[in-house]
């Protein structure tokens, strides 16, 4: 800074002011200034800039699987709007490991970042109390957490579940399977409880065999529905909690010989940018994805800029199911 100060035949305060726009200064010097840190390469410090003030300019985002569309889409957009407004955001990918997820956790207390978006791997929700202890601000995504933990967004899951499943009952099926995600995640659960709610209150018996758990990944959407097919009795209709696997069930279906939705009918989950890409294009529930991330960025940014003793939020947003090829009125 006394280099650049030097150059531009300015005080050192003058720099500094120009750097962190903490005061006004007028636009002849602080194009000198500019001018001058430009021409010196200077880089200000930020490790030393951040002991000063407490603050890093940093948080951080943890996903399950960075190579989901649906976490990519989410990442990318919080990425974009921590940017807007002066944030670099640190993408931490735990691959739905808990320990590796842990040890995210350590590292990023360890680099004393500002505050945290957090979408679980699973693991326990004791893993938040490390940043509350620590005086660190987070907010939970697409997970249920107690209030007294972090603040929440996430969407009515049971609903969602309901009103695709309640799509595929009106198209006259009522053998209807259901591909889970892992079951000790929250949103899977309350998918499947939309679901058996939706069969209750048409009196269709809910078939324990007819629920099987993937996990969210297109491989194992090609191995669920293999095995339903196997069924003396198959489904003609499914109702998968995640686009991958439902576009994972739609080739296996193709392979077994049969048809989408003329043998059986699939509804995804997600709305990634493939689903409508596919052949047949996927009937879906789509995900307020630019609502999430704003909500939850614009949540934590209010946190770090003073909103601390406010109570925590639970925001709860709605999904749409959206009707394209996939589905059909059930035959005969």
């Amino acid at each position: 800074m006394k280099d650049v100060a030097q150059a531009a035949g300015v005080s050192i305060t003058t720099v500094s002011h120009v750097i962190n726009t903490s005061r006004h200064v007028d636009s002849a010097t602080r194009a000198r200034v500019l001018e001058a840190i430009k021409l010196l390469g200077y880089l200000p410090n930020s490790i030393a800039r951040s002991l000063r003030s407490g603050k890093t300019k940093i948080i951080a985002l943890i996903v399950p699987d960075a190579s989901n569309p649906f976490f990519a889409d989410v990442a990318r957009q919080i990425e974009n709007i921590g940017y807007q407004q002066g944030y670099s955001v640190i993408l931490c990918n735990s691959d739905n490991d808990p320990a590796k997820q842990n040890n995210y956790i350590n590292t990023l207390l360890a680099q004393q970042v500002d505050g945290v978006i957090f979408i679980s791997a699973g693991g326990a929700p004791e893993d938040l109390i490390h940043f509350s202890e620590r005086g660190i601000p987070v907010v939970v995504a697409d997970r249920d957490v107690p209030l007294d933990l972090a603040d929440v967004v996430l969407l009515d899951n049971e609903q969602a579940g309901y009103d695709a499943t309640q799509h595929l009952i009106e198209l006259g099926h009522t053998r209807i399977a259901c591909i889970t995600g892992p079951h000790h995640l929250s949103p899977s659960m309350q998918r499947v409880e939309g679901f058996r709610r939706a069969l209750r209150e048409h009196q269709i018996p809910c078939d324990p065999e007819m629920i099987l758990p993937g996990d969210f990944r297109f491989r194992s959407g090609e191995a669920v529905i293999t095995r339903l097919l196997a069924y003396q009795s198959p489904p003609t209709a499914v109702f998968v909690l995640n686009d991958m696997m439902a576009i994972g069930a739609m080739t296996a279906i193709r392979k077994h010989g049969l048809n989408v939705p003329a043998d059986i009918s699939i509804v995804g989950f997600d709305d990634i940018e493939f689903a409508s890409a596919v052949t047949p294009a996927l009937t879906t529930v789509a995900q307020p994805i630019g609502e999430m991330a704003r909500h939850t960025t614009q949540l934590l940014i209010s946190r770090l800029q003073g909103d601390q003793e406010d109570a925590k939020k639970r925001i709860v947003l709605s999904a749409r199911l959206i009707i394209r090829d996939s589905t059909a009125a059930r035959k005969g």
